[in-house]
Order: C-alpha cells, then structure tokens, then sequence
C-alpha cells in the first residue's frame, strides 16, 4: 500500500516559499514589460509605416509559432555564444517578456480595431495630436475590453515560468524538484507545487481584475490635455 507523506515535503516549506516568490517576482517584471512591449507592438501593427508593421508582425508571428521553452534556451544557451551572458533570472525574465509581448499584442491590437471610428474623429476634431488621440482616447478604453483577456494571458505567462527551472532559476518548480532529490517524494512534492501554483494564478488573477480598473485604464480622462 503506498504511503503518502506530506511532511518531508512540508518540512521545507522555506524553499517552497522563496521559490513562490521568485516565480511571483519574475512574472511581476515580465507583465510590466511585456504588456508595455504589447501595447508599443500594437500601435506599430495599427499605426506604423510599413517596415515598422512588417517587423512587428514578424516579431509576434515568431514568437507565437514556437514553443516557450525553444525561445528560453535560444536566450539562455544559444546568446552566449554572441557573446551576450546572461544569469538564469535575467534570461527567464527576457523570455517571458518577448513571450508575453507577442501575445499582448494581438490581444490590444484587437481592442484598438474595435474603437469607433466617431471617437476618433470627435477627438481629432478637439486638434488632438496622434499621440494624444492613442494614449487618452484609443487605448484607455481598449484595453478595458480586453483586459480579461490580458489577465488570462499574464497566469498562462506565470505558469509557464515552471520551465525557467530547466535553466537553473530557482523558481517554484526548480525548487520542488530539489525536495524530490532529497526525499524520493516526487508525488506530494509535485502535488504541493501545483496546489501553490492554482493558488497563485487565482490570486494573481483576482489582483490583476482588481488594480486594472484602478490604476491603469480606468483613470485616464479622454481630454486633450
């Protein structure tokens, strides 16, 4: 009969902890950065000229069509050879943020297509410059469509940071896999790390749905100034 213990796994809830934390800390840089790199992308895709459009597009267009992990160890592995080193945060952190760009752009992209094009006259109207017209009337608004969306994306982001432990960043993954080391107690360990990581995204869910409406599109004024 097998024999569950929890205990061995529990007795190193400090390494369960810091590496919850390291996987939270990491996804915090990785959505600041990579829904700015989102938002940037897709105002290139909707307002750019033409190089700038086919560049965006090539961007988003690589990074959706190939795995996470590839594009981690490409960072990771393939750029020291160039040269450039990285530490196993840093690249988990470049990873996530092109990963989470390229997504973010399609999902604000989609929210600029579907702003009126009355808004945009009665602001130009107002002699509002482009600038004016994108940050206070056209991206407001639409990234309140889309934010769930955008949050669905950021927890997908979070869970994928699991691999990050494939190149040494101590994460919630990387440290459940040393507690298997030490203990052999590959299924409670297992089992704790993803009660920690539904915990997380539900968490982590619930506070993006909250701040959004807050402190980001929810208090920029459509005005001219």
């Amino acid at each position: 009969m097998v024999q569950l213990d929890f205990a061995a796994v529990l007795a190193d809830w400090p390494l369960l902890l810091r590496g919850a934390a390291l996987t939270l800390a990491l996804t915090a840089v990785a959505a600041v950065l990579g829904v700015g790199a989102g938002i940037a992308c897709a105002r290139a895709r909707t307002h750019g000229p033409p190089a700038v459009r086919a560049l965006a597009a090539g961007y988003v267009e690589l990074v959706r069509n190939t795995p996470f992990i590839v594009q981690l160890f490409f960072i990771y592995f393939g750029l020291p050879s160039l040269g450039l080193r990285l530490s196993s945060e840093t690249a988990s952190i470049i990873a996530m943020t092109l990963n989470l760009g390229a997504y973010a752009a399609e999902i604000v992209r989609a929210g600029i297509d579907a702003t009126p094009p009355g808004q945009l006259e009665a602001a130009r109207s107002l002699a509002m410059t482009e600038r004016q017209v994108f940050l206070r009337v056209v991206l407001p608004p639409s990234l309140g469509r889309v934010w769930p969306a955008m949050v669905s994306q950021v927890v997908i982001v979070m869970l994928g940071s699991a691999v990050c432990g494939q190149i040494a960043a101590q994460e919630l993954s990387y440290s459940a896999s040393l507690i298997m080391s030490r203990n052999f107690r590959s299924f409670e360990a297992n089992f704790v790390a993803a009660g920690l990581y539904l915990a997380m995204a539900v968490l982590l869910r619930q506070a993006l749905a909250w701040a959004g409406p807050r402190w980001l599109f929810g208090r920029i004024a459509p005005t001219g100034r």
